[in-house]
């Protein structure tokens, strides 16, 4: 969870300087950070704003982007907990809050991990959006320093036991080969969730499921 946080860290000081250096306040990705919390779709709406596109077209890349929470949020739903905690817990819901829960099937261990992990990244990716956006075009490109790959290396080493289980195992490379094979095609962000279409794999034969804890 520390290297999962550390490293959103570092990419938002990436963020937030290349949003600053592209001509934006520099107030507006520490804003945005800390309201929409999602670093995919703000990204992609700051790129789309910055090539001239319409603000209006940006929102909507972004809410369609963000739809992968939708899957997110009914794949956990008992971490959340109820009234404004589970506000909260919707708010700091995000990838790696949501890969690191599901390494667990313990229910108390499962809410921690979600909760530290969503907590921590709603600190270190504003925090990591000031810093950047303060040392301005110091880091004006992720790609530099490789902190572009950082997310995917986490995330892989996160899903990597789950994949011991052939069931699993099915939906995923069949989502990772429908992504690659469409990415040239379509716009960034949705070849993720044209992916989802692989979890219509998750429900064939031989798929079992645990029985509920006592």
């Amino acid at each position: 969870m520390a290297a999962a946080c550390g490293a959103v860290g570092l990419f938002g000081v990436s963020y937030g300087a290349s949003t600053a250096a592209a001509g934006f306040p520099a107030w507006l990705p520490i804003v945005a950070a800390t309201t929409v919390l999602a670093g995919g779709s703000e990204l992609l709406f700051f790129g789309i704003v910055a090539a001239g596109g319409s603000p209006l077209a940006a929102v909507v890349a972004g809410l369609v982007l963000n739809a992968r929470h939708l899957p997110y949020g009914l794949s956990s739903p008992d971490v959340f907990g109820t009234g404004w905690r589970r506000l909260v817990g919707i708010h700091v819901m995000n990838d790696e809050s949501v890969a690191i829960a599901t390494t667990t099937p313990d229910p108390a261990r499962k809410r921690a991990a979600y909760w530290t992990c969503g907590l921590g990244i709603a600190l270190s990716w504003p925090l990591g959006a000031a810093l950047g956006a303060g040392v301005g075009s110091l880091v004006p490109d992720p790609t530099v320093l490789g902190l572009d790959a950082v997310f995917p290396v986490i995330l892989l080493a996160l899903i990597l036991p789950a994949l011991g289980d052939r069931a699993t195992l099915r939906p995923v490379l069949i989502g990772a080969a429908v992504a690659v094979v469409v990415a040239p095609f379509v716009p960034a962000g949705l070849p993720i969730l044209i992916a989802l279409a692989s979890l219509l794999f998750a429900f064939g034969p031989g798929r079992t499921i645990p029985p509920e804890p006592a």
